[in-house]
């Protein structure tokens, strides 16, 4: 038997989920005895700084003994982080306008920086800060 035919054999039903720089592989396969498991690979696309990219892949082989438990698990599990969490992605990695707090430094005013300062009677009055002369210290 030819190598492509034995791929198309073992691979029984397949499904693609592509989310940005990864792409989930769905593959039922067969066993030499005929049974059949799942094969979940994950796929990365990394970019080179020459501008050449590569895949990184990891691949789970999850078999019908462990499918009830392993669903049972995995639903729990994403109950829980929509329960806490909600389903709105909140990454800097989704999200281009997403900013940490810590992120963005405070902007730092020079010496010469005017305020506005309000007066008992109400009226606005500007003040300047004076520049410091380290020599004096």
């Amino acid at each position: 038997m030819h190598n492509n035919e034995m791929m198309e054999k073992e691979e029984i039903y397949s499904k693609v989920l592509r989310a940005g720089r990864r792409t989930y592989f769905f593959d039922v396969r067969a066993t030499k005895a005929e049974d059949y498991y799942l094969t979940i690979t994950e796929s990365k696309k990394f970019t080179n700084d020459d501008g050449s990219f590569h895949y990184k892949k990891h691949k789970i082989y999850l078999y019908k003994e462990d499918f009830s438990e392993f669903n049972s698990i995995l639903q729990e599990m994403t109950d829980y982080v929509i329960a806490e969490k909600g389903d709105e992605v909140i990454s800097d990695r989704h999200q281009k306008d997403f900013k940490k707090e810590y992120d963005t430094p405070a902007p730092i005013e020079a010496a010469s920086t005017t305020e506005t300062e309000t007066t008992s009677e109400g009226t606005a009055a500007e003040s300047r800060f004076t520049d410091v002369d380290f020599d004096d210290i």
